[in-house]
């Protein structure tokens, strides 16, 4: 097997990188792992052509920093190429991550998302002695899905005991079904490190295979969500697969991990972005050399749109940044609780005794936040606001405007700040 080559092209365009990768396709899935490692390195694709045939693949992308910018320097392009290869060689430990590779207790669950689902996971956590090192959580639908990195507080390693194990099993299951409506629980505890969380949180959440045929799913979406089309060209026996939507991070990322999990091979592919719409058409067949059946369409339709969405959380956005302690996210997602706040999404994790987390929460009710509530919240936590980024979203002008005023506050009174909090709305 000839090993793949990565060629990457800094000058032939004036706005972006342009990176190269073709060799022997002698697995399925060689294009998630090129795709991986460009997400994994925070790299935004504003153009790709996507080819496999014969036994050979080649893919090209343009892309950009999160600024826009074409990649810097010769190390930055030195990295990317190193990684690539790497990755389709099958050294996934050098690929890139933010986690620590360090073995841990590893929790894989998903359940029935509620209010205050996050705060009581971490609270049982806790009282079982259990240090978290990283906990990211996705919900989705009335369904949540987390993974969980944790050591055992006493001896700063994984947890070995067996009754340990299954007290930790038995009490987050009934913190799961909590709602009595459970569509079922699955608990995975085992000893190591999942490099790339979002791919198995993307795989976690298809593996319940659980879903409603949604009429806005048939007919491909509404004016807001994705518009997603599949048709069969005979021809040629592929099923065409097409996606318009707003253009985000790791977009192409998601819907790759969504068709490989229903498993689907992509032959060839067109990825486009005008202004803040992405574009992306892909060839499709099954493993099994088949089509997209038509008794299958709304299936594939509805978890390509479930990969799109489950990433947009819709209300405040907040990032913390502070010093790593015992017990910091059961304060924290406490403290949220108790303001009515309930989380939709949330990764946090601690490296050399600081913590850093991003949470996106809204009101349990579905109201808007009232600006009093996030001083109350500031006070609370002994954090500070230092910047309201304003997107398009759920947003009042009112609440906008509060925001705005209550930075201008904090900043004119010269306060140092150990802390912070990033907060803005998401899409």
């Amino acid at each position: 097997m000839n090993p793949p080559r990565v060629v990457i092209d800094n000058e032939s365009c004036a706005n972006a990188t342009i990176i190269k990768v073709d060799g022997s396709a002698s697995k399925n899935g060689t294009l998630l792992e090129v795709v991986q490692v460009l997400a994994d390195m925070d790299l935004i694709i504003t153009k790709g052509y996507i080819t496999q045939d014969g036994g050979w693949f080649m893919d090209v992308f343009s892309v950009t920093d999160l600024d826009g910018k074409k990649l810097g320097n010769q190390v930055d392009i030195d990295k990317v190429e190193g990684y690539i290869c790497k990755s389709l060689c099958g050294y996934s430990s050098n690929v890139p991550s933010k986690r620590r590779s360090t073995e841990y207790t590893v929790i894989e669950l998903t359940g029935d998302d509620r209010p205050g689902l996050l705060s009581d996971m971490s609270a049982v956590l806790s009282d079982l002695n259990c240090n978290l090192v990283n906990v990211v959580l996705w919900t989705r639908n009335t369904r949540a899905a987390a993974v969980i990195h944790l050591v055992d507080q006493s001896t700063n390693s994984p947890i070995t005991d067996v009754d340990k194990i299954r007290k930790i099993k038995i009490r987050l299951n009934c913190i799961l079904k909590q709602r009595n409506i459970s569509a079922g629980v699955k608990i995975i505890v085992s000893v190591g490190c999942i490099k790339n969380i979002e791919r198995r949180l993307h795989k976690l959440m298809y593996d319940e295979g659980y879903f409603e045929i949604d009429s806005q799913d048939v007919s491909g979406g509404d004016t807001m969500g994705p518009t997603i089309m599949i048709k069969n060209w005979n021809d040629k026996d592929y099923s065409v697969v097409t996606v318009r939507c707003n253009d985000r991070p790791k977009l192409l990322f998601d819907t790759v991990c969504a068709l490989t999990d229903m498993m689907y091979v992509i032959f060839h592919g067109n990825i486009a972005i005008e202004g803040p719409e992405a574009y992306q058409e892909f060839y499709i067949r099954h493993v099994n050399g088949s089509k997209v059946k038509d008794e299958d369409r709304e299936r594939v339709i509805h978890w390509l749109k479930e990969a799109i969405e489950r990433r947009v959380s819709e209300g405040l956005k907040l990032e913390l940044s502070t010093s790593d302690r015992v017990g910091l996210l059961r304060n924290v997602t406490r403290i949220f609780r108790e303001h009515s706040l309930t989380v939709t999404r949330a990764d946090m994790s601690s490296s050399e005794g600081k913590a850093f987390g991003t949470f996106y929460v809204r009101d349990s009710s579905g109201g808007a936040v009232e600006q009093k509530r996030f001083e109350t919240i500031r006070e609370a936590l002994k954090e500070s606001v230092l910047h309201v980024e304003e997107q398009v979203g759920q947003t009042s002008k009112s609440t906008k405007q509060s925001l705005v005023n209550f930075l201008r506050r904090i900043v004119s009174g010269n306060v140092l700040f150990s802390s912070w909090f990033l907060i803005s709305y998401a899409k």
